[in-house]
């Protein structure tokens, strides 16, 4: 049975639907409005293997942030939504992807408790096309909040801010899917010992 996510999320701001299934097989249709954005999405859910549809239309007439800012919200919820009770997952997930002279570390844990910790190098390009790359931290808080995940993101050197951004992308996306994977030895079972995620 396929996990599927949806949310649709509505305010004076933007209008986002996001589905996500999370046994898919990285169909992407995405359009936010922010060229960039769209190909980090898309890379989401290609190296995630998720089917992933978001359709956001913002006040890009003011600037990028809302779209991207609630975007992200309703893909950390439609994730959440997905995941369902948990049961069964692996749970961890971890990713190092290098791009060109960039490298992103990245680990998760489906923990049901939202934690951030960001690293980057300094001193990036500031716009990578009408995409702030200040957001690319903002876009983790978001996911994070809704997600109920604890994420650990660290890029130890790069240099293109395109390369930087990417690499935390693809890495983030292979993380999730081996934290959200199905684990045969634990059928049935929560990975928790707590006995709630």
């Amino acid at each position: 049975m396929s996990r599927i996510g949806r949310v649709e999320r509505t305010t004076k701001e933007t209008s986002v639907v996001v589905e996500i299934d999370l046994d898919g097989t990285g169909k992407v249709d995405v359009a936010t409005g922010v060229g960039f954005y769209d190909h980090m999405l898309d890379q989401l859910g290609r190296h995630g293997l998720f089917d992933l549809t978001v359709k956001t239309d913002g006040d890009l007439h003011i600037d990028t942030h809302h779209t991207i800012e609630d975007t992200a919200l309703a893909l950390g919820a439609a994730f959440r939504q997905a995941l369902g009770d948990k049961v069964g997952i692996y749970r961890f997930g971890n990713c190092t992807v290098p791009l060109d002279e960039s490298l992103a570390q990245v680990t998760v844990d489906l923990s049901g408790r939202p934690y951030l910790v960001h690293t980057e190098p300094e001193n990036m390009a500031p716009m990578i096309g009408s995409y702030d790359t200040t957001m690319t931290r903002h876009i983790f808080e978001s996911f994070v909040a809704q997600a109920q995940v604890a994420l650990h993101i660290h890029v130890p050197y790069g240099r293109n801010a395109h390369h930087i951004v990417e690499c935390q992308f693809k890495a983030l996306a292979r993380a999730l899917r081996y934290a959200a994977e199905r684990d045969p030895r634990a059928a049935g079972i929560l990975p928790s010992t707590k006995g709630a995620l």
